[in-house]
């Protein structure tokens, strides 16, 4: 499949790149797809959250009331879980929501979400660039160059580039990432996927080992 290359200013620029159909054209995996989101939206999670449960509370351990005959529920000190200020019944703890998943399984997600937005007309190939310092202006003209203003953006380039990084940081809808990193909730989260033209290389590489 190929796929005509854009400068930053929107125009063509004659050259074309050709999308390996064994990452951009597959049938996609949509098991694969949601394992894979699952695994990366858990690694995101802390797993701090944390509730006093009865044994943990302070305070007097004293029987309030008599077992029975009072009208209302049983219930000992003035920890229990029953009282308001009390104890939590089975509150969170702390835990670890990472998650392992095989290699060839998020290879196969993250050719799934490529292909998607291939299906979805959601990629767009432009020539390599780069910021002499970042500058959010100077990557909202290449945004509006391109005309995805309106639309959440991934720019997948072919290495980590710390100026472009910094300079699409501030904006909600942009996110910049080296190859080596995409993932297949990046793709599927964003409207409008853009690859520097030598990040499909890079792409390849990674994804046909």
């Amino acid at each position: 499949m190929e796929v005509s290359v854009l400068n930053i200013q929107g125009q063509e620029t004659g050259r074309k790149v050709v999308l390996n159909d064994a990452i951009y054209a597959i049938e996609p995996n949509d098991h694969v797809l949601y394992l894979d989101v699952k695994q990366y939206l858990g690694n995101q999670r802390q797993g701090t959250a944390k509730a006093k449960e009865r044994s943990e509370m302070s305070g007097s351990t004293r029987k309030l009331g008599r077992q029975k005959g009072g009208g209302g529920a049983r219930r000992g000190d003035i920890n229990s879980p029953v009282l308001v200020g009390g104890a939590r019944v089975f509150g969170p703890k702390p835990r670890d929501y990472r998650t392992k998943l095989n290699l060839k399984t998020k290879i196969l997600a993250r050719k799934s979400a490529l292909s998607y937005k291939v299906q979805e007309n959601g990629i767009i190939v432009v020539e390599d660039f780069a910021f002499e310092a970042p500058k959010t202006k100077e990557f909202l003209n290449v945004v509006k160059n391109l005309k995805i203003e309106d639309k959440k953006v991934l720019v997948v380039l072919p290495e980590e580039n710390k100026n472009v990084y910094l300079s699409a940081r501030n904006l909600k809808k942009a996110t910049v990432m080296g190859a080596a990193n995409i993932n297949a909730y990046k793709v599927m989260n964003a409207d409008v996927v853009v690859l520097c033209e030598t990040a499909v290389k890079a792409i390849d590489e990674v994804l046909t080992k």
